[in-house]
């Protein structure tokens, strides 16, 4: 009896864990990327790069059933003939991933050269290397981004694409050139076949920065919430000094990057509980009391138990804090440039194929913006 007893109950953990698995699931978006980084690309690595946090953004605000989502990238490049041909000209640079620093770092270590570019080989090539969820509740997505015929090499895009929408995976295509020659040379094929979104864009059009008042704010703020991230385990140091190098990359830029990615690091889906002991303590992925001393910062090892779980939770709330000053800024921020905007001309960019694309499809799995 007392058997039977104990397999109902671990029957019943077993089915409440996988309901709460479930429910976090349902909330994951998974976007993959790939880009042409043939010889004429520079400009499409340049938006890449700058646009990235401006993209994470506008994710941020949407919710479904209340809830946030979470957010994972991969990260391909194709069309160089610097990687071989046996390889289609093609690589993962980043698997699919919560580590957007990850992502951005190698965004801004790309260069551009060569080559055939083989869109059939590249779709194919995520679908079977990335580790997509089969649940179709969740939103898969797929851009790619590129400016040769969508028919180049041994492996047909049709096949790719319609395998793609098989697996609940949208294929979205973004021609960077004349729409008509896009539609001419099947990007809007490729697009159509996958349920997704064509769209062509100016790759070589610069951004434009709009100075808003809350800017230096933002930034000023940004710098005190990297002090509220405690850096553990082996990784710590090393993702700690990335997360620095990115907020220098993004600086590198423009402002308008720069404020993009302080409002992401205040958002959500700026997930660090690998390497940050504030974030993994939060969200209960350890427990402070049987973690090694020698992974502790030098800071916290002469701490008893009570002044390491105070000395967190202090880090935690001054964090909080910071990011909902940030929040509001940037509210307000967005108010202001609603009205500026209007008169710049308007952008064919990278950013808003990918946040329009993004906005339509979101929508139509239940999330709200």
């Amino acid at each position: 009896m007392k058997r039977l007893l104990l397999l109902v109950l671990l029957f019943l953990t077993f089915v409440q864990f996988t309901a709460v698995s479930q429910e976090t699931d349902e909330n994951l978006i998974q976007m993959a990327i790939l880009l042409d980084t043939s010889g004429s690309m520079e400009g499409l690595i340049e938006q890449a790069k700058t646009q990235l946090w401006k993209i994470v953004n506008e994710l941020a605000i949407s919710k479904r059933n209340g809830k946030s989502p979470k957010l994972e990238v991969g990260l391909y490049e194709y069309g160089k003939s610097s990687i071989s041909r046996q390889e289609d000209y093609l690589r993962m640079i980043v698997p699919l991933t919560v580590d957007l620093d990850k992502v951005s770092d190698e965004l801004f270590k790309l260069t551009t050269n060569g080559g055939d570019e083989y869109c059939g080989a590249v779709i194919k090539a995520s679908l079977n290397g990335l580790k997509w969820k089969k649940d179709n509740k969740i939103l898969k997505l797929i851009f790619i981004a590129g400016n040769e015929p969508f028919t180049q090499g041994g492996i047909d895009y049709k096949k790719s694409c319609k395998d793609a929408i098989e697996k609940g995976i949208i294929v979205n295509t973004i021609f960077c050139g004349n729409f008509d020659e896009g539609v001419r040379t099947n990007w809007k094929d490729g697009a159509e076949i996958a349920d997704g979104k064509y769209m062509n864009i100016d790759h070589n059009q610069q951004l434009v920065y709009i100075k808003a008042p809350q800017d230096e704010e933002i930034l000023a703020l940004n710098k005190k919430l990297n002090d509220t991230y405690i850096a553990y385990g082996s990784a710590g140091k090393e993702k700690k000094e990335n997360q620095m190098r990115q907020d220098s990359n993004a600086a590198s830029v423009n402002k308008e990057s720069e404020v993009q990615r302080a409002v992401t690091k205040s958002s959500k889906l700026y997930e660090n509980s690998s390497w940050d002991l504030a974030d993994a303590y939060d969200k209960g992925t350890i427990d402070i009391n049987k973690i090694d001393e020698k992974d502790l910062p030098e800071e916290m090892k002469k701490m008893s138990k009570k002044e390491r779980e105070e000395y967190i939770n202090k880090k935690i709330k001054e964090r909080e804090e910071i990011q909902n000053k940030i929040n509001t800024l940037n509210k307000q921020r967005e108010e202001y440039l609603i009205n500026e905007r209007k008169k710049s001309a308007d952008s064919n960019t990278l950013d808003k194929a990918i946040i329009n694309a993004i906005r339509s499809q979101a929508s139509k799995k239940g999330y709200a913006f």
